[in-house]
């Protein structure tokens, strides 16, 4: 496979994911970690297996509504190795009210038995601009 296509592949499997969770289907986006897995974001570093990750997609204080990917870029640094990099903006209900957030994002990939699955995703926002 070309690193074309082999760039779409993990930008399709980015694009599910974030799609799983506005969706509410949360086992399609837990078929996708590893186990366990990490995130590293503004409320801190996180270590989950399956259990806990359908326990935080769950949680209705914070849901996902839309979001919008920009920027998509791929390194392979082996070839069962994928580090996905990308801005979002993300709409989202906070505690009932509506947010919008823009965000920076990496996930890493790896590929076991064939398929690709995410062991580490991190998200950074956006500074805000200058005067």
């Amino acid at each position: 496979m070309n690193e074309a296509a082999r760039k779409s592949e993990i930008e399709r499997l980015e694009r599910a994911f974030w799609q799983s969770m506005v969706d509410g289907e949360h086992e399609v986006a837990t078929a996708m970690l590893t186990e366990p897995a990490l995130m590293v974001a503004s409320h801190g570093v996180n270590r989950f297996d399956h259990a806990a990750y359908e326990k935080m997609a769950k949680d209705d204080t914070y849901r996902l509504t839309d979001y919008r990917i920009s920027d998509f870029d791929v390194l392979f640094p082996t070839d069962d190795v994928a580090i996905a990099t990308y801005a979002v903006r993300q709409s989202m209900e906070m505690k009932g009210e509506p947010v919008t957030e823009d965000v920076f994002d990496s996930s890493t990939w790896i590929r076991l038995d064939g398929d690709w699955r995410c062991v580490a995703h991190t998200e950074t926002r956006r500074a805000p601009a200058g005067p």
